[in-house]
């Protein structure tokens, strides 16, 4: 069974950098075709997709998003980490991690999702 769990500050001050980090456990990062990605959610809004690294280590960010979003991984640790830069009230969330299958096409696997607010 893969589980995923997410960790990080709950905390952080506008125009610091925001960084989760995902440990999977259950099955390698590395194993194909898996897409190991974050996904948040503000409040009273939807999910919004943030991006994603392969299990190639390949990444790709959502577009919107680009500019502050680096995402990485430590292979010897079975984790990956999200880093968004430059954070405002905006990115306030809960951010999920999630393996996403590409034979499958589909989510399969979430974390519990952990609540980061942007405040001062």
């Amino acid at each position: 069974q893969v589980q995923l769990q997410e960790s990080g500050p709950g905390l952080v001050k506008p125009s610091q950098t925001l960084s989760l980090t995902c440990t999977v456990s259950g099955g390698s990062i590395t194993t194909s075709y898996y897409y190991w990605t974050w996904i948040r959610q503000p409040p009273g809004k939807g999910l919004e997709w943030i991006g994603y690294i392969a299990y190639s280590g390949s990444t790709y960010y959502s577009p919107s998003l680009k500019s502050q979003t680096s995402i990485s991984w430590d292979t010897s640790k079975n984790q990956f980490t999200l880093q968004l830069s430059s954070v405002t009230p905006e990115d306030t969330a809960v951010y999920y991690c999630a393996r996403y299958d590409d034979v499958e096409d589909l989510y399969d696997y979430w974390g519990q999702g952990t609540q980061v607010t942007v405040s001062s």
